[in-house]
């Protein structure tokens, strides 16, 4: 019974040139351990085969270092890896494979989809029919030719594609590089092994989206997986398990605070995330000064525990309360200054004006703190 694990969209030599150096450096080295990874899940599996959608490399240019590090990454899983080029590292005349060819890097077990045609697997049961991008673009749906492609009876026909199926994502999407809804029923394939869509989708019984291995960017689409594929023999329908392969969890959120309860609330849901966790949040609304200081208090502690966290809090306006200035005693020119400042927060939008208000009620309090010792 032939089962393989189907990944894809490793984009290797991405760089995160948003973080600081440290936590960049963290996201690119869980790349690679999502390699490592996913050679584990292959063997307490039992896969005949590891099959690689395309985008392996996330460019032609990225270093010597990089590609032999990638091949150095697959070696804990000794079957057959199918690596295809997918529109970030197409198979040009002169590319990151030909490259990895020359500079020796390429372990024998993993084979190079460079050409159209078929990879047979016989003693796994599969014949891979592979459709590699040969230029970044392309307006043909390159997976037509599976339909011509002769197998043995005994092995399983298995697609392997790069790009966009059609009429299942956004326009913008799937305007390049096209694949047919039903490219498995009319070329009779038992599996079609997709990437491109860098989260785990569905697209029919026998055609997935794998998703890349390990998240990369802030979306809510079910990254950092791969699958398990298991098939009983041809014509059989698959089963498809997914699989967690993603060290860290990117998180996005646009919050608006309006009440008490709203900060509370976001404060929880922070405090429920987990330590491998990329947090992009952006604030806006309205808090107190005590708000405030609970909040930054928040961030501080978030900043020690996950790998990252941004906070835009530009548009989150400060709008002390009767209680706020009471323990500030902000009266005479500095209450009016305070008043000058909310003003002109609120009528101009001023980040400057925010940011002074909160200095200004940060050295009060520290006055006053000072003042009671």
């Amino acid at each position: 019974m032939p089962r393989f694990l189907h990944t894809a969209d490793w984009q290797m030599g991405r760089s995160y040139s948003r973080f600081d150096i440290e936590d960049g450096a963290a996201l690119v080295e869980a790349r690679f351990a999502g390699i490592e990874k996913l050679a584990e899940l292959a063997n307490e599996h039992q896969c005949d085969a590891v099959l690689v959608a395309g985008d392996v490399f996330d460019a032609q240019t990225v270093s010597d270092r990089t590609i032999r590090r990638v091949f150095n990454a697959t070696k804990g899983f000794e079957g057959p890896w199918v690596m295809l080029p997918g529109n970030h590292d197409a198979a040009l005349a002169e590319s990151v494979w030909t490259r990895a060819l020359r500079l020796g890097a390429v372990p024998d077990n993993v084979h190079l989809a460079l050409q159209p045609g078929v990879v047979p697997l016989e003693a796994q049961g599969l014949a891979v029919l592979c459709a590699p991008l040969t230029q970044r673009h392309t307006y043909g749906d390159l997976t037509e030719p599976f339909s011509h492609y002769e197998t043995p009876d005994d092995l399983l026909r298995i697609g392997l594609a790069h790009g966009s199926v059609q009429g299942l994502l956004s326009d913008d999407i799937d305007a390049t590089n096209p694949i047919a809804l039903d490219r498995a029923e009319v070329s009779r394939l038992d599996y079609l092994a997709l990437g491109d869509w860098h989260g785990t989708k569905q697209v029919n019984e026998r055609t997935w989206y794998s998703g890349t291995h390990e998240a990369e960017r802030f979306r809510n689409n079910d990254a950092g997986n791969a699958l398990i594929v298991e098939i009983t023999g041809p014509g059989a329908t698959p089963s498809v398990t997914q699989v967690v392969t993603g060290r860290y969890q990117w998180h996005q959120w646009r919050e608006t605070l309006a009440v008490k309860s709203d900060l509370e609330e976001l404060l929880d849901r922070l405090e429920a995330l987990p330590d491998a966790s990329v947090v992009d949040l952006r604030l806006e609304g309205a808090v107190t000064l005590a708000g405030e200081e609970r909040l930054l208090e928040a961030l501080s502690v978030a900043e020690a525990r996950f790998r990252s966290i941004q906070c835009d809090r530009s548009k989150l306006q400060l709008e002390p309360t009767e209680d706020d200035l009471s323990e500030l005693h902000a009266d005479g020119y500095v209450g009016e200054v305070i008043g000058e400042l909310r003003q002109r927060q609120q009528e101009q939008q001023s980040e400057e004006a925010r940011d002074a208000l909160a200095i200004l009620a940060s050295l009060l309090k520290g006055r006053a703190q000072e003042g009671g010792q």
